[in-house]
Formats: structure tokens, sequence, C-alpha cells
């Protein structure tokens, strides 16, 4: 993967499901990872950067921040915002880790053009969205942490060093 300042996600779960959605590389398919807590569904689209590492092993998170629902296995070419980083418990280290997540819009996303950095998001959206982010593992171990936001500086670093880590 060539890093530019768009990157492609690849949508798992979209906006307004219940269900988290998970792509299986062995089997090349979607398969269900858990249903969300009762009255929890997805405010936007998440997916995954493909070819990309980040440090809690699995391929670098991202929320697509756009006000319609895609479909699993949409690649969709995006612009980052930023980045929510936060910190959960990891089931393989028996420690905390960090496992952020991008925050990006699509570059086909005309209706969301005038946004550039996660601030241009009102307090409440990020607050929500930090919500739903420990709301949607409340019944697992993960007991996720927020640690802060940053801008689309940070996250195209952070995309950088999964880039690298995932070749």
């Amino acid at each position: 993967m060539r890093l530019t300042q768009t990157f492609r996600v690849m949508v798992e779960t979209p906006r307004g499901a219940q269900l988290k959605l998970k792509y299986d590389p062995e089997q090349k398919a979607m398969t269900l990872s858990r249903p969300l807590p009762m009255g929890c569904v997805y405010p936007f689209d998440f997916g995954f950067v493909p070819g990309t590492k980040a440090d809690d092993g699995d391929p670098l998170d991202a929320l697509v921040y756009w006000d319609l629902p895609a479909v699993p296995g949409l690649l969709l070419e995006c612009r980052p915002l930023g980045v929510v980083e936060l910190t959960q418990h990891s089931k393989k280290k028996n420690a905390r880790e960090r496992n952020d997540r991008l925050i990006a819009v699509p570059i086909k996303a005309e209706r969301q053009k005038d946004l550039s950095h996660v601030h241009d998001l009102s307090p409440r959206v990020r607050a929500e969205i930090e919500q739903f982010f420990i709301s949607s593992v409340y019944f697992s171990t993960k007991a996720p942490k927020i640690i802060g936001w940053r801008g689309p500086a940070e996250a195209l670093k952070i995309l950088a060093r999964a880039v690298r880590d995932g070749t």
C-alpha cells in the first residue's frame, strides 16, 4: 500500500447495524463477530484499512463519518479527519494496549466536504462517538479508555506506522 493523503477503508459493519461484522481473510467473507448490546447501533460505517497492522495486531480500525450507510465489503476512498486514541485490555498480553480508531470521510461525501479536522465535529458528536466505542463492548473484557482526539496529521502518522508494520 502506497501512503498518500487518502486511503481506503473496507467497510465491515455499516451504519445502523446491531451486529459487529468482521472480515475473515481465510474465508474471504464477512463473519459475525458479536451482537451489540441492546439499543446500541453503529452510528457510522466501521471497518479497517487493508494492508495495515495496528498495535493490537489487527488491521487499523476506521470509523467513516458521513450521512449514508454503506454495505459490507465496500472499499471507500477516504481522507483523514483525525483519530480517537484509546487503550483496551488485551487478552493476548494480559495488559492494556492501544487500539486507536481513525476517523475518516469518503472523498465522494459532498455533504461533508467542509470537514477537515475532528474538531470540526461538534463536542456532542465526539462525545457520542466516544460513548459508542465504550458501550459497544460493555459486556466484553476490553474495558476501553479514551485517551483523546488528535487531528489528521496524527492520523496519517498512525497510518504510516501501520502500513510499515502491515507489509
